[in-house]
């Protein structure tokens, strides 16, 4: 029997992945815990319930035919969650000990000990951190990081985007989103491309697509809906505005991992959770990483969600084997 006096499982994040997670073990009676997190700030809005709280429309999620709105969403797995008895607490966990057994968590309001942790806390767009381009991406006026999410919405269709960046994960973004606009711009700092000579000829082969080379965007222009950004050439310094529907921000992603530094977790080379096989298990036993934390690919809700449901399913099978019920 499991000490009463230490949680069977903690989840660390409440986006898809965590809440998913948290359905799952508290289906299966394990009274999981779900640290939500707090909202911060740096540059970009990093809230609890990941990058759906900053989506105005999401409809690419099954099940809702015409769409429905991302903090909705979360509020609907929340409440799902809650159901089957979830314990939520708004705090963050600050630092993980996972060299002793429990683990121990270091939290807002002190310390938690877990015979399981499954870290769900997602990965954070990097912004350019201009006031107007946050103020439209919290507010739905058409600033996003997110093109194949947000890209398809009738508000984008048919008007001239601009995607900021210039690797393989711009390129990706801004051909897709060729399908649907007048003219997608990509704006890149300097005179060549970092990404791949074959992603960049996808899309520069399409008719709607241009370069705007040795270009920054300095500011965003717009009250309610963004109208334009204005441009500086990195060569002359000289600055023009560009007519634009829609701002996509394609420069990288941030795992949030932070404050797992020196918990002895094993991370890739791009810095998310390193996975071993097909599951969620991470190299320490008892550890488990679901959603984008440990996703650099594809970064969707319904992937997530999906890997909150297999942690979830690790994690029980696992306490099973170390005869915690």
């Amino acid at each position: 029997m499991a000490d009463t006096g230490v949680e069977k499982v903690v989840i660390i994040g409440s986006g898809p992945a965590g809440w998913t997670a948290a359905v799952y073990a508290a289906r299966a009676q394990l009274a999981p815990v779900v640290y939500t997190g707090v909202p911060k700030s740096d540059p970009g809005p990093v809230l609890p319930g990941g990058q759906l709280m900053l989506t105005t429309e999401v409809e690419n999620y099954p099940g809702f035919p015409e769409g429905v709105e991302g903090p909705h969403l979360m509020d609907l797995f929340r409440k799902q969650a809650e159901r089957f008895g979830t314990r939520i607490i708004e705090e963050d966990v600050n630092r993980c000990d996972f060299s002793q057994r429990p683990f121990v968590l270091h939290t807002d309001g002190g310390r938690v000990r877990a015979h399981s942790v499954i870290i769900a806390t997602g990965a954070t767009a990097n912004w350019i951190g201009l006031d107007n381009e946050m103020r439209l991406a919290r507010t739905g006026g058409g600033v996003s990081a997110c093109a194949v999410c947000d890209g398809a919405l009738p508000a984008f269709r048919n008007k001239p985007l601009a995607v900021v960046g210039g690797g393989d994960t711009a390129m990706e973004e801004a051909t897709y989103l060729t399908k649907f606009a007048s003219t997608v711009y990509v704006i890149h700092r300097r005179d060549s491309l970092r990404a791949s000579k074959i992603m960049q000829q996808r899309f520069l082969s399409r008719p709607n697509a241009q370069v705007l080379w040795n270009k920054v965007v300095v500011d965003v222009l717009g009250q309610d809906k963004i109208e334009g950004v204005l441009l500086e050439d990195t060569v002359t310094g000289e600055r023009a505005p560009l007519s634009v529907g829609g701002l996509f921000i394609a420069i990288g992603h941030t795992p949030a991992t932070r404050f797992l530094k020196e918990s002895g977790l094993e991370f890739n080379d791009k810095g998310y959770i390193a996975l071993h096989g097909r599951h969620s298990a991470t190299n320490i036993p008892g550890v488990f990483a679901a959603g984008d934390v440990a996703d650099a690919e594809y970064r969707q809700a319904v992937t997530a969600a999906g890997m909150g449901c297999q942690a979830a399913l690790d994690a029980e099978r696992w306490l099973a084997a170390q005869g915690i019920d």
